[in-house]
């Protein structure tokens, strides 16, 4: 529960920390390259899901066992959506490399899992 609340506000500071880098000591190098966009998502992405971590660390302190669980499973799902899916993007955007967009997918899904997850969560509250 404290450690959901901890790793979203990790996720969120480095969100904030990398969208003000991107705009400011990036710029250049992400409008030359055409990645701006890109970059700007992977950062929206983590944003979201860092707040919907905090969000489940909440949840899971009133919840009961079942949904406990379930939200659990829905924060890890988010984190390993974040690092795949923004984590793809930013490596895109650093290295010029768009294979790397071939996980983003799988980072995505991931997401949507977190979500069903507080869905079929919230039927056990």
């Amino acid at each position: 529960m404290k450690f959901m609340i901890q790793a979203g506000g990790i996720l969120g500071a480095l969100a904030v920390s990398l969208g003000a880098f991107g705009a400011h000591a990036l710029k250049g190098m992400l409008e030359a390259s055409g990645r701006t966009e890109t970059f700007e998502t992977a950062v929206k992405y983590q944003f979201y899901h860092a707040l919907a971590m905090v969000l489940v660390g909440i949840l899971m302190q009133r919840a009961g066992e079942d949904a406990v669980r379930m939200l659990g499973w829905a924060g890890n799902a988010f984190a390993i959506g974040v690092i795949i899916f923004s984590g793809s993007l930013y490596a895109i955007c650093f290295t010029g490399i768009t294979k790397f967009g071939a996980t983003a997918p799988i980072g995505g899904v991931a997401l949507i899992v977190g979500w069903v997850l507080m869905i079929l969560a919230a039927g056990k509250f």
